[in-house]
């Protein structure tokens, strides 16, 4: 068999006009390549891959199988063999030029395509700047350089999915009875309506979810529970809430909770303190950033101090605190907790 018989077999297999015969000599190609499948698709390509795949398999799905039901289940639909091999079959012809004749849809940088309701609109940032728009929900979205958003053009279902590749801040229209699910190659996270923000650049071994307002759920896309929702998170999952962060590492395959680097002000507080027991300026930040402060009660009761904090961030705050009670903080998990030995004696 020549080259081209090659690539024209594979086109009929991905077409479904495979004879028995040329099906089961395909599946035995595809048997050997498995464990090469991960080698053979560059995530440079992937999401020309995704596109180029979920448009040919949509056009040609029988009538009695809504379309609907298949983008609600994307973890399930990538898992077939069928369409892992068209994977590879996709990325051969994109090296070829040949680009299934996609009619109506474009994969040059920067532009946005909205075609008809069942089909694709991407959003792609090829500038330096931050770029914002609305999606029919009426949610926010304010897309990083070198990032791409696509959702169905539709934007309809009982689920708003989206899928990202880069990093984007998402403010999202509440609606309790149509989460808002945002997929990567590596985590799906799951609102009601909230603010926060969500990194997973192509080819990078971490992805990560942070808030800033409300409550978000996230779990491996891997074997994801879809109908998972912040009022019901997965068991697998892990529930973030303001200032609150997860990485997802390849490597681990593990979630990692912790507080975002920066945690903003939720609720304003009065930060100047004259002779005020120390736990009262505890409190106070804990009110301010929604993180918990655990400290030691007894070794830190009739302890005063006269401090005054404006727009440092919270960990210049507490490094201030800590120096004037001769103390030391530690970061565990979503909590600071205080290290001190008591008041300090002059």
């Amino acid at each position: 068999m020549t080259e081209s018989e090659f690539h024209i077999l594979l086109q009929r297999y991905l077409d479904g006009c495979c004879t028995p015969n040329e099906q089961a000599l395909v599946d035995q190609w595809y048997d050997r390549l498995e464990q090469a499948e991960a080698k053979m698709l560059p995530s440079q390509n992937q999401e020309a891959i995704e596109d180029a795949i979920w448009h040919r398999m949509v056009r040609t799905q029988p009538v009695a199988a809504p379309v609907a039901k298949v983008v609600q289940h994307p973890a399930s639909f990538w898992q077939t063999p069928l369409v892992r091999w068209a994977a590879v079959l996709a990325l051969v012809a994109v090296g070829l030029g040949v680009l299934f004749g996609l009619s109506g849809r474009s994969w040059l940088a920067g532009q946005e395509v909205a075609t008809a309701k069942d089909s694709w609109t991407r959003r792609t940032n090829t500038t330096r700047q931050v770029q914002a728009f609305t999606l029919p929900d009426g949610s926010r979205i304010t897309l990083n350089p070198g990032s791409s958003l696509r959702y169905a053009a539709g934007f309809a279902g009982p689920r708003r999915e989206v899928y990202l590749v880069g990093e984007a801040f998402f403010k999202v229209s509440k609606n309790p009875h149509r989460p808002f699910l945002v997929f990567t190659k590596q985590v799906v996270t799951t609102v009601l309506g909230t603010s926060f923000r969500v990194k997973a650049y192509s080819g990078s071994k971490e992805a990560s979810v942070a808030v800033r307002e409300g409550k978000v759920a996230v779990q491996a896309r891997t074997a994801a529970n879809l109908d998972a929702t912040p009022a019901k998170p997965s068991a697998n999952g892990v529930l973030l809430l303001p200032n609150q962060q997860v990485v997802y590492s390849a490597a681990s395959h593990h979630l990692t909770k912790a507080l975002v680097a920066k945690p903003v002000v939720l609720a304003p507080q009065t930060f100047e303190f004259e002779e005020r027991p120390v736990p009262e300026v505890l409190t106070a930040l804990e009110k301010a950033y929604g993180i918990a402060m655990v400290y030691n009660k007894a070794k830190l009761a009739g302890c005063t101090v006269s401090i005054a904090f404006y727009k440092e961030p919270l960990f210049e705050k507490l490094d201030l605190l800590c120096k004037s009670l001769g103390a030391y903080y530690t970061l565990e998990g979503t909590q600071v907790v205080i290290h001190s030995n008591g008041c300090q004696t002059n």
